[in-house]
């Protein structure tokens, strides 16, 4: 929540629609951007080994993670411009969200852990694409 210039930058990069992928902090910094809060986990996520559901394509991932914060799973939903990606399987804690209609989305373990799962390497290359797609409409 202090990274008040970091959220204000997340908003600004949102806003002209450039490609942004947020990593742990990240998903929590471009979850502030838009007006949903965070909060302290009782017991944080560390270490690996920790399962996630990818919602969009109903496979699970064991992904690697180092956080202690978490966003509001609520206030989430009730964001008609947010969509929930990933949650994590044994608390339910939301692990990933993309910005509807905008070259947005972030999750909140670590796809470039390494050594590591590489289960959520896939997200890059989702990334570079978005990044690709983008350019192609600006030249």
């Amino acid at each position: 929540e202090p990274l008040v210039d970091a959220q204000k930058l997340a908003a600004e990069i949102i806003e002209k629609d450039l490609p942004l992928f947020g990593i742990c902090l990240g998903h929590q910094v471009i979850a502030l951007s838009q007006g949903i809060s965070t909060y302290k986990m009782h017991n944080g996520h560390r270490g690996i080994n920790h399962p996630i559901k990818n919602l969009l394509t109903g496979k699970g991932e064991i992904t690697s993670q180092n956080h202690g914060f978490a966003i509001n799973k609520e206030e989430t939903e009730a964001n008609e411009n947010i969509e929930i990606t990933h949650v994590h399987l044994n608390d339910h804690t939301v692990a990933g969200i993309r910005i509807k209609n905008k070259n947005t989305f972030s999750v909140q373990y670590h796809p470039e852990a390494s050594p590591g799962p590489h289960d959520a390497e896939y997200l890059f290359d989702q990334f570079i694409d978005t990044i690709k797609n983008t350019k192609q409409l600006v030249s």
